[in-house]
């Protein structure tokens, strides 16, 4: 074995000792040397010339039948659409689950070796994988119902057959934190009679069992597969939720942070470009725990930054968005935070609890819901209906303020995007975003699925149209956001892990000071968050008389450092001296 193998079976034992408990040791010697045995199996990929991150990293996020065309596989048609429109902006493309699902739009896993036939097949993910980088989902939590593995659970045989969670006799649960109202447990028949198993999410998702090892083992073999056939970005699904220590909680469980680590340290060892991501939808502090010490997730969402800041572009209030950038704890080098506003989930509402009101959050669904969205809830721990997720378009959220102001909607809707790409970490826009669709509410009515309202489905024809014509708003909206993320992308000072610092500039503006790593460049970000023209004094922070400074948007000089600018509805300024 080389040292780096001897280094990472001496971690590997320590991980598991954590997870299984270090008693039994022969057991935990058993266990890493089967994945020892599959790590060795695996082509380990060394590139240590290239930053796994940069300024220049941007995702955009994307189900694979986004865009279909005339019968062709959908993810040879979501190719070209990448490849004609997205080129020079995007660098990273995560491709939403592709596997065979039978139901939550792909998040209800039936085999996680196949890419769902309807989509195409993993030649096509490692078509696009060869332009930008791809990031998978691992659907961690929960299986289909309908699997196969699930079915050798009911039958007592076969592959899977001892991978579920299931108890013999139903139990109180409340203690229990989901994002769901249906019932926590199932009861289904199996060969040994009636059993109750645990479904975090609906019951055609069954949680999987991760006291038994061989799912441990299992999943180890998931990821070494998705990484060999050219997914270089891991997003773990839902994994907050994956140990249960039944009478807690059984969110964010030390196994769980444990497992995360393993994780860590067998992509690390296999491929230096892999980069681990946690999507934990939970509140700021318990999101930001799975850093680590920087030895569990590479890049973590900021999961309080949707709701926090449609409010604040709604109201014209920056306070809130202060109180939640001064309280974001820098990333270390080698993590990062994933920025985003929408997705194909709805904005999250348990992520804002820190940072907005009850009477905060009620205003904001009232007017979500007055610009045609809906609200998803969730069974909190006093067996109450508390609102879990807005589901909504980005741009149908940006209809109208809390002031009734509904003439700005597009100057609204790119603002808010810049305040995003003005921000420490890696910015990741919906694909709706990025060109301006509205609510599907043909496909709500059909469906009477929340989340159906942003996930438009577009013909390659009708797409084209749209962003060639210059007259319509999908064009302007496109347009713009291309030429920020260019503009972005050769700024030194946007590196994910940039020195960023929260300016006060009093309530209706929103600022941030961002430095580069080598101190040579600075940006101060100033938005004016409102749909009226603002002063803002220069004087207000502080530039350095000997640099000259202009503004990278507008590309203005700026001669007089303590003169005041009129900034218009909506506007913002990147100030740099280089």
């Amino acid at each position: 074995m080389t040292d780096n193998l001897e280094n990472l079976s001496t971690r590997l034992h320590k991980h598991l000792g954590k997870i299984y408990g270090s008693s039994d040791e022969s057991k935990i010697n058993i266990i890493a040397e089967h994945i020892l045995e599959l790590v060795n199996t695996y082509t380990k990929r060394s590139d240590k010339s290239q930053e796994r991150w940069t300024e220049q990293s941007i995702m955009m996020i994307t189900y694979g039948d986004t865009i279909s065309h005339d019968g062709a596989p959908p993810l040879e048609t979501l190719s070209w659409c990448l490849n004609k429109y997205f080129n020079e902006s995007i660098t990273i493309v995560h491709i939403l689950p592709f596997f065979p699902s039978s139901s939550d739009d792909g998040f209800s896993v039936i085999n996680y070796y196949e890419v769902d036939q309807s989509l195409g097949d993993w030649s096509h993910i490692t078509k696009i994988s060869q332009t930008f980088q791809v990031m998978s989902d691992v659907v961690i939590n929960h299986g289909s119902s309908k699997s196969k593995w699930f079915n050798n659970f009911k039958n007592g045989e076969g592959k899977g057959c001892d991978y579920f969670l299931s108890f013999t006799n139903h139990f109180d649960t409340k203690k229990v934190i989901r994002p769901r109202t249906s019932p926590l447990l199932q009861k289904i028949h199996t060969h040994t009679g009636e059993k109750y198993v645990w479904c975090t999410f609906s019951h055609d998702q069954i949680d999987y069992d991760f006291t038994n090892q061989e799912v441990l083992i299992e999943f180890i073999k998931i990821i070494l597969f998705y990484l060999e056939n050219g997914v270089t970005i891991l997003r773990f699904d839902a994994i907050a939720f994956l140990w249960k220590n039944i009478h807690t909680n059984c969110i964010n469980q030390p196994e769980t942070h444990e497992i995360v680590r393993l994780f860590r340290s067998i992509m690390e060892y296999v491929s230096e470009k892999s980069i681990l991501v946690t999507e934990t939808n939970t509140p700021a502090r318990e999101n930001v725990s799975y850093f680590g010490n920087a030895n569990e997730a590479q890049w973590i969402y900021n999961f309080s930054l949707p709701p926090i800041l449609i409010y604040t572009i709604l109201s014209g209030d920056s306070s809130h968005l202060e109180k939640l950038t001064m309280s974001m704890p820098p990333s270390q080098l080698g993590t990062a935070y994933l920025n985003f506003i929408a997705s194909h989930d709805g904005i999250g509402l348990r992520p804002a609890e820190d940072f907005l009101s009850d009477k905060d959050i009620s205003s904001l669904l009232n007017l979500m819901k007055d610009s045609n969205g809906q609200v998803s809830y969730r069974t909190n721990n006093q067996g109450q209906e508390s609102p879990y997720e807005i589901n909504i378009s980005l741009l149908d959220a940006m209809s109208k303020t809390f002031s009734n102001e509904d003439k700005l909607v597009i100057e609204r809707f790119i603002c808010i995007h810049t305040i995003m790409m003005s921000l420490e970490g890696v910015p990741a826009f919906y694909f709706h975003s990025l060109i301006g669709t509205k609510n599907d509410t043909e496909k709500f009515k059909e469906s009477q699925i929340n989340r159906s309202l942003n996930r438009y489905k577009y013909d390659k024809n009708e797409l084209s149209v749209l962003l060639e014509n210059q007259n319509t708003d999908n064009f302007k909206i496109h347009d713009s956001l291309s030429k920020l993320i260019m503009l972005r992308k050769a700024q030194k000072a946007f590196h994910p892990n940039a020195v960023q610092f929260t300016l006060h500039l009093g309530k209706n503006l929103y600022g941030v000071w961002r430095q580069s790593l080598d101190k040579k460049q600075s940006i101060f970000c100033i938005t004016n968050i409102t749909p009226i023209t603002r002063d803002f004094s220069l004087l207000d922070i502080n530039l350095i008389g000997f640099d000259e400074w202009y503004d990278l948007i507008s590309g203005d000089t700026i001669k007089d450092l303590s003169s005041s600018i009129k900034l218009q509805p909506y506007q913002t300024m990147w100030i740099t001296n280089s």
